[in-house]
């Protein structure tokens, strides 16, 4: 597995990062985590990448339950958390309606109780989840850096902001923002276009790729993008050693000249295995452009 720098300082995580949004859909024990941060370990992918918010603020518990089931394991991995988003739910009846808190205290708040969830002191790699259009951004910057400051965090980044957004963060920052989390893949191709990924060459920082996969959409039989990337990827299968549609969409976003890093959300170790072995595709150009074809169902203007 490769390892990339999101900037030139740091920090450095494996191309391919495990997410864990649907890490609790099937009950998963604490014993079946670990079992997978062990098979994510031996493939490389060492960079894994949670949320307050995931699994109605219960993922967090869960990993850390399992990271305490080895000791020494926490250290051989590098992990992202988030926070900013609040909802309704049972554990905080106080709340009545989802909203947004990018407020300085409270992401020290949040990363404070992530870190006991987690069973850890540190996190590699804190985000701001979604921009808070009520917080000021010196606000917001101003929790980030006493993070920082106190070392609690080793980075801070961001997750769905625009370009703008990430500039006015930006400028208030002791440090730089080594990231910005955004949705990209074959059927959200926008951020080549709105001036995120250009951004991210700009400051020659990597950014990261949620739901690589659409959540699933490339594979759906009555989704005429899917139909078409099916195809594509079937007439170019024998070039890449029989590679599938779903590790061709992971290397089709590794080849994007910013370096995204995909967070790869699967509960299977054998997507898992199969997702690695994409960090070694290399697209050809026109077939890069084959499978951008193939999800937009025309060709370049």
């Amino acid at each position: 597995m490769n390892r990339i720098k999101l900037t030139q300082r740091g920090p450095e995580f494996s191309r391919l990062v495990y997410g864990t949004w649907r890490i609790l859909d099937s009950g998963t024990t604490p014993q079946e985590i670990n079992r997978r941060l062990h098979a994510c370990l031996e493939l490389g992918i060492t960079t894994i990448d949670t949320a307050e918010i995931y699994g109605i603020y219960e993922v967090e518990r869960a990993l850390g339950a399992a990271l305490a089931l080895s000791p020494g394991l926490r250290d051989k991995l590098e992990i992202v958390t988030k926070a900013g988003i609040y909802i309704p739910c049972p554990q905080h009846p106080e709340r009545h309606t989802a909203h947004y808190n990018a407020t300085g205290a409270q992401l020290i708040r949040s990363l404070d109780a992530s870190l006991r969830l987690l069973g850890t002191d540190r996190i590699d790699l804190f985000l701001v989840h979604r921009p808070d259009w009520l917080t000021r951004a010196d606000d917001t910057a101003a929790g980030l850096n006493e993070l920082l400051r106190s070392g609690k965090i080793g980075a801070a980044g961001v997750s769905n902001y625009s370009g703008p957004q990430f500039d006015l963060l930006s400028a208030h920052m002791d440090q730089p923002l080594v990231t910005n989390q955004i949705e990209f893949h074959l059927l959200n191709t926008e951020p080549i276009n709105d001036g995120t990924l250009h951004q991210c060459e700009k400051l020659m920082m990597a950014p990261m790729a949620w739901s690589p996969l659409a959540q699933g959409r490339i594979f759906d039989p009555l989704n005429p993008a899917a139909v078409r990337l099916a195809a594509a990827a079937s007439n170019m299968a024998d070039r890449y050693d029989g590679a599938n549609l779903e590790q061709l969409a992971y290397a089709w976003i590794l080849a994007h000249p910013s370096h995204p890093l995909p967070v790869i959300g699967t509960n299977k170790l054998e997507r898992l295995k199969s997702a690695a072995q994409s960090n070694s595709i290399v697209l050809e150009r026109e077939d890069w452009f084959a499978l951008w074809e193939a999800a937009q169902g025309r060709k370049i203007p």
